[in-house]
Order: C-alpha cells, then structure tokens, then sequence
C-alpha cells in the first residue's frame, strides 16, 4: 500500500467532494501528534480535528498494541466518528484479534468488518508501472514492465521506487530505456537477478517447509498433510515461474493441467480467508528468491 503521511494538523479536501474533509496518515504518526498535543496542552484540539472529519484511514494499527493512551484515544475517536456515521478505514499486517496487545473492546469493534487484501498480481503490477511512467512523462514498453512486475513483488512502493530510479537513471545518461537497459540498471534490485527458478526448487522447498519429502509431494497421497503443501507448491510454480499448467501438471507427477488449475484456485482463495496461510505463502516465495 503507498503511504503519504499527513500531521493531524493538516485537513485535506478531496476533488470530487470539495466540503469532505480526509486525513489518512501511519498509526505511529497518530501517536506522535496525542503525545505531541498532550505536551502542548492541546489534546482538545487534537479530539476536535480527529473527531470532525468525514473519513479516517489509519495504516498499520497494530503500532497501537501495548499503547494504553493511544488505544484510549484512538477508541473514543472511532466512536464518536461511528456514531456520526463518518468512515473509517484501518489496515494491519494481520487480522485485529490477532494482535497482541491490542485491547478487547477495540478488537469486538472490528469484528466482522475485517478484508484480506491480497498483493496485486502480475498483471496489476505492470498496469501500476505503466501508469506511474506516464505520470512521470516516461515510455515503458511491455516487455520491460513484464520484467519489472515479475521480479519487483514484494510491494508497491518498492515497484515504484524502481521505476524512479530507472527513469532517473535514463534522463542522466540519455539512454532509451530498454529491456537490456533496465536489466543493467536494476540487477542489484530485482529479485531474480536473472535467476530461474525451477519447479524442482519450488518443491523441494515447500516440502521443508512443511516436513515432508518430496517424493509425498510428487505421490497420489491425498491426506491433507500432503495434499495441502501440494497445492501450494503448485499455485506457487504457477504464479513465479514461467512454466504452463500442463507443464506444471507433468512436474507432479504427471497431474493433469485441470488439477493444477484447482490448486491454484484453491490457495488464492485460502490466502484471502486465512492470514496464516497468506503468510505461509509469502514466507515460502521470499524465501526462494532469496
């Protein structure tokens, strides 16, 4: 998610809807500004200008965790913003009655409005680089925002800060940027650094991960023990390797590319339900290109 902080003495119109007030900013800053106005003797001040705007968006709210004051604070603005039917959007790295130290009654507040959002895909990503390039007043043809998307995904502002540099390094030399271009100029950023990952490596990583062999993987065992670390491996190989379903499927041991196809549906659809199994997807993926 890009993130654009803003002091909380900073009220921010929208376009569209001039007379709606907006201020988006990091949970840590939220922290800063209470401890900053209660210094001041100011914390009036600080309630009025949170609890008058038409919409909140706090990221990462599990910087609140462990913070009494700030969670007091923080809960009575969600209530009164609540009560006066204002809009609040929160973000985390994990589902809030996951977070450790994060009180009760902020938690049951949450309950039931909570929405994984997944990473962007492949596609999204090299739509995201050629919008950002034509902001920038840049020409990225296809084939290097295909490179870019495949190798930089991670998050977005790391695609972006990329690409930044990939301009920034064009106009310095007055290169054109192409592929081999952005090849040289990005080979100490990008994740596989020209490195092909095998369906091999996929499995033989995914079975240590979780303690099998690889062979269980490649058997018709259908136990969830072995049936689950299969499909990840799968949807894995599917979504950072070059290789076809029936390409995949034949890996397997010579799985058919419609059994493919439903393990990977199966996992995306477990990632977006389950942030353990989000996270176990991510572990596994930084970890084999690293």
């Amino acid at each position: 998610m890009e993130r654009r902080f803003i002091s909380f003495d900073r009220k921010r119109k929208t376009p569209k809807r001039p007379h709606k007030t907006v201020v988006y900013l990091h949970s840590e800053k939220f922290v800063q500004n209470m401890v900053t106005a209660l210094q001041k003797n100011q914390i009036e001040e600080f309630k009025k200008i949170y609890r008058s705007v038409d919409a909140l968006l706090l990221d990462d709210i599990q910087f609140f965790a462990g913070k009494e004051r700030s969670q007091e604070e923080f809960f009575h603005t969600f209530n009164s913003l609540f009560e006066y039917k204002k809009q609040v959007v929160l973000t985390s790295d994990k589902y809030p009655k996951e977070i450790t130290g994060l009180e009760e009654r902020i938690k049951s507040r949450l309950v039931g409005m909570n929405v994984m959002i997944d990473p962007p895909d492949l596609e999204t990503r090299m739509a995201i680089v050629h919008k950002k390039a034509e902001l920038a007043d840049s020409h990225i043809n296809d084939d290097v925002a295909y490179f870019l998307a495949k190798n930089i995904y991670s998050n977005v502002r790391e695609l972006e800060g990329s690409l930044r540099r990939l301009i920034a390094t064009s106009n310095f030399k007055k290169e054109e940027i192409t592929l081999d271009f952005t090849k040289e100029t990005l080979k100490d950023l990008v994740s596989l650094q020209e490195r092909l990952i095998t369906v091999e490596q996929i499995q033989k990583v995914v079975a240590g991960y979780y303690k099998i062999r690889v062979s269980d993987i490649l058997s018709a065992k259908r136990d969830r023990k072995i049936a689950f670390p299969r499909h990840m491996a799968m949807a894995i190989s599917k979504d950072i390797t070059s290789h076809s379903l029936p390409s995949i499927g034949d890996a397997f041991g010579g799985r058919d590319h419609t059994t493919v196809l439903h393990a990977c549906n199966k996992i995306k659809n477990l990632r977006t339900t389950s942030s353990s199994i989000e996270q176990d997807y991510q572990n596994l993926v930084h970890s084999l290109h690293n």
